[in-house]
């Protein structure tokens, strides 16, 4: 499909332009395809070489959903060709995808995602790497690898590992759903607006007086923004993840993921935000929950760029080992919603398994990402 992702160039009162980019797939939630990645990074990189572009905004088409996570029935027929067996599909699929996360965490000019919508997995990992990362009152945001067998890939290494009091972890270990609130709390977004408000962020978009001075155009358009924030004068919903800040910092705190596992589930609280936490880790992937937490304790002191070569080697071993095909079968495919899981808990995990996770696939000179960054 040439329409898969729309591009248009918006013309500015002073004759600089704006990019926007938009994922062109209601029906699927705007799932990030392998298609979407092909026509979404020369698109970007021209822009990101084009004096003329001041900036980049990337949206969604619909009201439903930015992206509701990657194109993970493709990669289930991919993995279905090679049970087993490592599939190159998955390999290639993944290898692209980080390339544009890391092209937008790396962008030389303000970019701006509009989240609006479901944002998860795959969506969420291009949002966090933009400069401005917008919400609305309908933002529903997650990384509910656990539920599939995976983990929290797309940089979930990187921006986890800076999210306050240990939610992160909290968050890559439950797959739980967060608000608007939650996002700005958590630093996975920068500005509320109202989704009715877009037109007047494109039509004040055309009247900033662009520079080529990047720092300043930054500022302009945070500006912007937050002059947008105070017309919105909507109060954001509560913050489910402050709320219970403490609640998640007491059962974070041990030094092992079985304990801070049966923490979590046997955490007696009435809430429903965290009881449907609870209920995602218990029926989630014994595999994916040592994998996330070994995952952000690896990459405390990780660069982005190493990050992403970490991430992409677990993501294809995830192919080849076989939990991300029954949970995808189980949740999309059969849609049987009882994944047939390799462990029943936590503790029958045999760490050798784990340790297959993080041992390189390739050489380093050898990984599909050793130019990355470069």
């Amino acid at each position: 499909m040439n329409n898969i992702v729309l591009f248009q160039e918006l013309l500015c009162d002073n004759g600089k332009k704006v990019g926007i980019a938009t994922l062109n797939s209601e029906r699927s939630l705007n799932a990030l395809s392998g298609e979407m990645i092909e026509a979404l990074y020369p698109q970007l990189s021209s822009w990101h070489d084009d004096e003329d572009i001041a900036a980049v905004f990337l949206q969604g088409a619909g009201e439903k959903a930015f992206c509701a996570g990657g194109d993970i029935v493709n990669l289930y027929n991919a993995m279905k060709s090679h049970t087993g067996d490592y599939s190159p599909e998955v390999e290639e699929y993944f290898t692209k995808e980080y390339q544009l996360d890391y092209l937008i965490h790396t962008f030389n000019k303000p970019f701006i995602v509009w989240g609006t919508g479901i944002v998860m997995g795959g969506g969420l990992g291009m949002m966090v790497g933009a400069s401005h990362k917008v919400v609305t009152e309908t933002s529903r945001i997650a990384m509910p690898e656990i539920s599939i067998g995976l983990y929290p890939d797309v940089g979930g290494t990187w921006f986890l590992n800076r999210m306050p009091d240990q939610c992160g972890l909290f968050l890559g270990l439950t797959g739980a759903s967060i608000n608007a609130a939650d996002a700005k709390y958590t630093g996975m977004a920068d500005f509320f607006i109202l989704a009715e408000k877009k037109q007047a962020l494109l039509d004040g978009l055309k009247t900033v007086n662009w520079g080529n001075t990047v720092a300043l155009n930054h500022d302009k358009l945070s500006n912007l923004m937050h002059d947008l924030e105070l017309v919105s004068n909507v109060k954001l919903p509560v913050s489910h993840v402050r709320a219970q800040s403490a609640l998640i910092e007491k059962v974070m705190d041990f030094d092992n993921i079985a304990d801070i596992v049966n923490a979590i589930v046997s955490a007696e609280v009435e809430d429903p935000w965290f009881n449907k936490a609870q209920k995602s880790l218990k029926h989630g992937s014994a595999v994916s929950g040592h994998l996330v937490y070994r995952q952000l304790n690896t990459g405390k002191n990780m660069s982005l760029v190493d990050c992403f070569r970490m991430e992409l080697n677990l993501s294809v071993k995830c192919g080849q080992f076989g939990e991300f095909a029954e949970g995808v079968r189980a949740l999309l495919i059969d849609k049987d919603y009882s994944p047939k899981w390799k462990y029943s808990s936590i503790a029958d995990v045999d760490p050798a398994i784990i340790d297959w996770f993080f041992e390189s696939k390739w050489q380093a000179d050898e990984h599909p990402l050793a130019q990355l960054g470069s």
